[in-house]
């Protein structure tokens, strides 16, 4: 697997995911209706710039038909149109079989800040928390915003850890991406302005065409 290992030198950080899940559905309603993951933002859609913060390993992407390089697997929530949890779980379903102490991505394709550099800041975080948490044991590590909000498309998680959370029930058509992970213990990550910044707007587009 490209990244994670279990043995080695205790001092070494793992900064690298074994797989990854990129959400690249919704429907833009306040784009109008515009497909957020293709918008281009200095010569890159959106979708490529989640691409390329998770180089060279499995990854599945969630969402409508779409041109994506070769060995990109694609996949549909279901229903669709059944919200993140239920794509999220669409996503771990299509993934190749990992080990449980595998560490996945997971990431929106409507961040232009992010990259490589924050999933090796997330990856490193998770590898040195404590085990244990006060929500919980810890399976996760996600950034957070200016105001202290967990970004929950915006992680790595433990793969044993995730899988179990959404098994908990038999779809998550509809119910929430936080109701998903709620049993999941926590390491926050403090992210740059530019890191947490998604494209939900015009206005959002036009300030990073500037």
């Amino acid at each position: 697997m490209p990244g994670h290992d279990g043995g080695g030198d205790d001092t070494a950080c793992m900064t690298t995911v074994d797989a990854a899940v990129i959400m690249a559905g919704g429907g833009g309603r306040r784009l109008g209706g515009r497909d957020k993951p293709a918008l281009v933002i200095a010569g890159r859609r959106l979708l490529d710039v989640a691409l390329a913060a998770v180089p060279g390993c499995p990854v599945v992407v969630v969402g409508p038909p779409r041109d994506l390089p070769s060995g990109v697997i694609l996949v549909r929530e279901q229903p669709p149109g059944g919200g993140p949890a239920a794509g999220l779980a669409a996503g771990l379903a299509a993934l190749p079989q990992l080990p449980g102490d595998a560490i996945l991505a997971v990431l929106a394709a409507d961040l232009p800040g992010v990259g490589a550099e924050t999933i090796e800041r997330l990856c490193a975080a998770l590898q040195a928390a404590r085990p244990d948490s006060g929500s919980g044991p810890v399976g996760g590590a996600v950034l957070i915003d200016a105001a202290g909000r967990p970004q929950y498309l915006t992680g790595v998680w433990r793969s044993a850890t995730l899988l179990a959370a959404v098994g908990r029930v038999q779809s998550w058509a509809g119910r929430s991406l936080r109701d998903l992970l709620a049993p999941i213990g926590l390491v926050e990550v403090a992210g740059s302005v530019g890191e947490t910044a998604d494209v939900d707007t015009p206005a959002d587009w036009q300030r990073w065409q500037s």
